[in-house]
C-alpha cells in the first residue's frame, strides 16, 4: 500500500530534487525519505474526564515503516482549468502508482508539467483523456521501474 503526502513541506523537499523520469506530460520527483512528523502532536492522556477514568490504551497511528512508499500528485490548475480534469488527473496518478509494489521506498510526487490540448480532449472527464493519461503514466512508471532496476 501507498501513503499519500499530506503536508506542504513534504512536497516542498521533493520538488527541490530534480525530476527522476519525464514525459511529454508529467514529472516524476523522488526523495528516499520518510515524511515529516506534524508540528504539533496532539494528545488526551493528561485530560480529566467527566466520566470517570478511561482505559489508556495508546497506538502509534503515524509510525512511519522505513520501506513504505508515499505519492502525491500535483495538478496545476493553470494546467487543467476544470476541476474534474484535476480530480481524473489525480485519481489516474494514484491508480498507476498503487499497483507497483517494486518502487523504491520513499517520497514520490508526480507534477503535470504541460496541460493536455483541449482541441484533442474537449470533454472535462473524457474516456477518451482518461485512456491518454492512463497510457502515459504506464508508460512514466515503467521507466521509473527500469531506471530503480526492479
Amino acid at each position: 500500500m501507498i501513503g499519500r503526502i499530506v503536508r506542504s513541506a513534504d512536497f516542498e523537499r521533493v520538488l527541490a530534487s530534480s525530476s527522476r523520469v519525464r514525459s511529454s506530460h508529467f514529472a516524476v520527483h523522488h526523495l528516499a525519505a520518510c515524511p515529516s512528523k506534524p508540528a504539533k502532536v496532539l494528545s488526551t492522556a493528561e485530560v480529566k474526564l467527566s466520566t470517570g477514568h478511561a482505559h489508556v490504551t495508546h497506538s502509534p497511528v503515524d509510525e512511519v515503516l522505513p520501506d513504505a512508499c508515499w505519492l502525491g500528485a500535483i495538478v496545476p490548475k493553470r494546467h487543467a482549468k476544470r476541476s474534474v480534469t484535476r480530480s481524473l488527473m489525480k485519481r489516474q496518478i494514484r491508480a498507476a502508482f498503487a499497483g507497483q509494489p517494486t518502487l523504491p521506498p520513499g517520497l514520490w510526487v508526480v507534477r503535470l508539467r504541460m496541460p493536455f490540448d483541449r482541441k484533442l480532449f474537449p470533454s472535462a472527464a473524457s474516456d477518451a483523456l482518461r485512456a491518454a493519461v492512463r497510457a502515459e503514466l504506464a508508460q512514466l512508471v515503467g521507466r521509473v521501474l527500469a531506471r530503480s532496476g526492479a
